[in-house]
C-alpha cells in the first residue's frame, strides 16, 4: 500500500469521529438543500456518468449540494476509480501535481491510489509532476472522500490531481492525458470547485449562472474565458475544464445541473456568499 496521506481538515471541514462523520454525511443527503434521500448503490447500474462537478467547502456549508452529485453517482453504479481534480489553495508543490502510490486516509476508510492509472496519466501528460507536497494540506480533494467512502467503502480507488496551473493549455494537456490513459476504463472524473467567493447573493447568482451555462454547453475554453471576462472568483475552472476535455473524448455530450445554492442559503447571511454547484456529465 505504501505511503498514507493523512487527513488535513478532519475536525475542521468535517467531523474526525467516524460515527459523527457518518451522521454528517447522512444529514447532507437529507438536508432541505440536499437531494432528500440516502444513496443506494445500484450494483448493476448503467455507469453512464463520466464526469461530475462538486463543491469542496466544509460539509456544513456545501455538503448538501455535493450530495446531489454523489446520489446520482451511487444510483449510476460503481466506478472502479475516481479521478479527482482539485485546485491548489496552498501554493505548495508543482503546477499540476499527481500522487501515484499509497493511499488516502479518511475517518470512514482508507482509499487506495490506482497506481497503474495514475502513473499512466503522468506518462501521457507534459505538465503533470509526481508530487506529494501539493496534496499535504490541500482540502479540495480530501472533502470528497467522506462521500465516496460512505457510499462505496474502500471499494473505489483514487487518482488525486491538484492544479495550481489552470491555463487552457494546461487543461488540454491534463484532459487529453486522462482521456488517453483511462480510455475504456470504468472511471469517473470528479472536478472539485466552488464558484463565486464573498460577493452578495444576487451578484454571485448572476456570475455563477454564466459559468454554469458554459459547463452545460460542455465548453471548456468558454468556461475559462467567461471566468476571466466576468472576473468570477471560481477557484477551480481548470479542474472543470480538464474534466470536460477528458470526458468529451469518451463521447460525453450532455451536462446537467443537479443543484445550485450558496453559503447564504445555509447561514441566511446573503451579504457575502460562496456559490456551490453540482453537475453531472454523461
Amino acid at each position: 500500500m505504501g505511503k498514507v496521506r493523512r487527513p488535513a481538515v478532519a475536525g475542521y471541514f468535517y467531523e474526525a469521529d467516524p460515527d459523527a462523520l457518518r451522521r454528517r454525511v447522512e444529514r447532507c443527503f437529507l438536508d432541505p438543500l440536499g437531494p432528500g434521500s440516502l444513496p443506494k448503490v445500484s450494483r448493476e447500474g448503467p455507469r453512464r456518468i463520466k464526469g461530475l462537478v462538486v463543491p469542496h467547502a466544509g460539509l456544513m456549508y456545501s455538503g448538501p449540494v455535493a450530495a446531489h452529485a454523489y446520489l446520482s453517482l451511487a444510483e449510476d453504479g460503481v466506478p472502479e476509480t475516481a479521478i479527482i481534480i482539485g485546485p491548489n489553495h496552498t501554493g505548495w508543490g508543482a503546477g499540476i501535481s499527481i500522487m501515484v502510490e499509497g493511499s488516502w486516509s479518511c475517518p470512514l476508510g482508507e482509499v487506495e491510489i490506482d497506481s497503474e492509472l495514475a502513473s499512466k496519466i503522468h506518462r501521457e501528460a507534459n505538465l503533470v509532476a509526481i508530487d506529494e507536497e501539493a496534496h499535504i494540506n490541500e482540502h479540495s480533494i480530501e472533502v470528497q472522500l467522506p462521500f465516496l467512502t460512505y457510499i462505496y467503502g474502500e471499494e473505489v480507488k483514487l487518482v488525486p490531481i491538484c492544479m495550481m496551473l489552470q491555463a487552457y493549455e494546461a487543461c488540454v494537456d491534463l484532459g487529453r492525458a486522462i482521456a488517453s490513459a483511462a480510455a475504456g476504463r470504468n472511471v469517473v472524473v470528479i472536478a472539485a470547485t466552488d464558484f463565486t467567493h464573498y460577493e452578495p447573493q444576487r451578484s454571485a447568482e448572476v456570475k455563477d449562472r454564466k459559468a454554469i451555462d458554459a459547463i452545460l454547453r460542455m465548453d471548456a475554453k468558454g468556461l475559462l474565458d467567461v471566468v476571466a471576462e466576468e472576473d468570477i472568483s471560481m477557484c477551480g475552472p481548470g479542474p472543470v475544464a480538464s474534466m470536460l476535455i477528458a470526458v468529451a473524448s469518451w463521447g460525453a455530450s450532455k451536462a446537467e445541473l443537479l443543484k445550485y445554492a450558496t453559503s447564504g442559503d445555509v447561514t441566511r447571511d446573503y451579504s457575502s456568499v460562496v456559490g456551490y454547484a453540482s453537475l453531472k456529465v454523461i
